[in-house]
């Protein structure tokens, strides 16, 4: 079994990674990449800006969660050195997770029983803010997910090797003030492989990299089923 399809077996339904009263008729998906020309109308250096369209997209469509981003090319990346290397060959800007776009506070739960991994707030400009990682074992398999754009007192709950269950709340989302400064949203990762990283993984990377990532990083929603 490939790894893909063992993580797709380990679910056998939607799977809620944020407060369990949304279901999956409430989420709707959102596309953050330059072809949307209705981001042309928005400032997208600013997390207020950006926070105020994602409100008017699901109101307009009568949703309340808005989610997407695997594998896309964002131009968001843009306003921050955390992203760049100085060459616009270079520049890290394909999305290796899912976002949940939904209000600050909104509880994140975990889909998965595991244990902390580690945490650390990831303070650059555009970064994660508060992350928290997970170590999964299923099957003899051991994997990660990653949270992050969490509120600082989630990080304040949890300690290195505490076990957690499917379903319990995680944390919190947080503000702009110390998500990294993004409209608030939870970023959720799936990582088969942590190369020695500890509170934090790569979320973006560049063309020239995202064979590697992507085999590392698999679709989230194979895991999440919300679509």
């Amino acid at each position: 079994m490939n790894f893909d399809a063992f993580l797709h077996s380990l679910t056998s339904s939607f799977t809620p990674v944020i407060d369990s009263s949304f279901n999956p008729e409430d989420y709707i998906h959102v596309d953050l990449s330059p072809s949307n020309a209705l981001l042309n109308q928005v400032n997208l250096s600013s997390a207020e800006d950006i926070e105020l369209f994602l409100e008017n997209f699901l109101r307009q469509n009568q949703k309340k969660v808005a989610y997407g981003g695997y594998l896309e090319k964002r131009s968001i990346y843009d306003r921050s050195e955390h992203f760049s290397s100085g060459s616009s060959v270079q520049r890290r800007n394909i999305h290796l997770g899912m976002d949940v776009w939904c209000a600050a506070n909104t509880s994140v739960l975990l889909p998965l029983d595991g244990k902390i991994h580690s945490v650390r707030n990831n303070k650059n400009f555009g970064d994660y803010g508060p992350t928290i990682i997970v170590e999964h074992q299923e099957n003899e398999q051991t994997f990660y997910t990653l949270y992050g754009h969490l509120s600082l007192e989630s990080l304040d709950r949890l300690n290195v090797g505490v076990k957690v269950v499917k379903g319990e709340k995680l944390g919190e989302l947080g503000d702009a003030t110390v998500n990294g400064n993004y409209a608030p949203h939870l970023h959720f990762q799936l990582i088969k492989d942590m190369h020695n990283h500890a509170g934090d993984y790569p979320g973006v990377c560049t063309k020239a990299e995202l064979k590697f990532y992507s085999s590392n990083c698999p679709d989230p929603n194979t895991l999440l089923k919300i679509y």
